[in-house]
C-alpha cells in the first residue's frame, strides 16, 4: 500500500477554504494524481482540505471519504513562553535542537510553552487514530511494526493538514515528534509518499519514499506558496 499524505492547497484560513492560488494548485495536483489510479480518497472535514480533495475526486471519480481524525491539531497552540500563539510544530527549531537528546527523550514537553499535559495526549491520540486507520486498511500495528492482516496494493490519497501530517509521519516512521516538527515543513498541496514495505507475508514497515513533493506545481508553472514558513522563505 502507498499512502499519499497531502497537505491542503494554499489556505484561506479566514474563510475556511483555499485561495485563488490554492485552487490552481488543486487543479494541478488532480492532474498528477489522476495518473496513479487511486483506490480511495480520504479527507479531513475542514473546508481547505475538502476543497483541495474535490478537484482530485471529480477528475478521478473516486469519492471523498471524510475522516474526523484528520482535522488540524488546533489543541497544540502554545499558550505560554516566548513562542506563545504559535502552533507546537512552529516552535523555533533552535529551541528544540539546542539539546536534541532531550527532544528525543520527551524532556522538552516540560519546557515553556510545551509544558501542557494536553500536548502529549493529543500526540498519543493521533497515534491511536493512525493505528485504527491502518488496521482498517489491512495493517495491524504491533510495537513499531505492522502485521499484515490482508494484502493491500492500493494507492490511497489522504488530504489533511501540516501539523496533523507531521505528527502522523513521526508515528508511522518511529521518529521523535518534536524533531519532526522542528525539522520538516510541508508546502501547500505537497505530496508525501509512505510505502508499507512488505518484505515477507507477515510484517510491513512504513518507509517514506518522498517528502513534500511539489513537482505538480513546477509542471504547471506555479510557485510554491510559503504558508507555514515563519521567516526568510524567499
Amino acid at each position: 500500500m502507498r499512502l499519499l499524505i497531502i497537505r491542503h492547497a494554499d489556505p484561506d484560513y479566514a474563510n475556511h477554504t483555499i485561495t485563488d492560488a490554492g485552487h490552481r494548485e488543486g487543479e494541478a495536483l488532480a492532474r498528477r494524481l489522476a495518473a496513479l489510479k487511486l483506490a480511495r480518497i480520504f479527507s479531513s472535514p475542514l473546508g481547505r482540505a475538502q476543497d483541495t480533495a474535490r478537484y482530485t475526486s471529480e477528475l478521478t471519480r473516486v469519492p471523498v471519504e471524510t475522516e474526523s481524525w484528520l482535522e488540524e491539531l488546533h489543541e497544540l497552540r502554545m499558550q505560554t513562553g516566548p513562542a506563545s500563539g504559535y502552533m507546537a510544530w512552529d516552535l523555533h527549531g533552535h529551541v528544540v535542537r539546542a539539546d536534541p537528546a532531550r527532544a528525543v527523550n520527551g524532556v522538552l514537553w516540560e519546557e515553556d510553552g510545551l509544558a501542557e499535559p494536553r500536548f502529549p495526549e493529543v500526540v498519543d491520540c493521533v497515534a491511536r487514530d493512525s493505528d485504527a486507520f491502518a488496521e482498517k486498511l489491512g495493517f495491524k500495528r504491533e510495537g513499531g511494526r505492522y502485521r499484515i492482516i490482508r494484502a493491500n496494493r492500493d494507492q490511497i490519497a489522504v488530504f489533511c493538514h501540516q501539523g496533523l501530517a507531521l505528527t502522523w509521519l513521526a508515528h508511522l516512521l518511529e521518529l521523535p515528534v518534536l524533531l519532526v516538527w522542528a525539522g520538516f515543513w510541508l508546502p501547500p498541496s505537497s505530496v508525501t509518499t509512505v510505502l508499507f514495505d512488505e518484505r515477507d507475508d507477515i510484517w510491513a514497515t512504513p518507509r517514506c519514499l518522498g517528502l513534500g513533493d511539489v513537482s505538480h506545481l513546477y509542471a504547471a508553472g506555479l510557485p510554491v506558496q510559503p504558508a507555514g514558513i515563519k521567516a526568510n522563505f524567499s
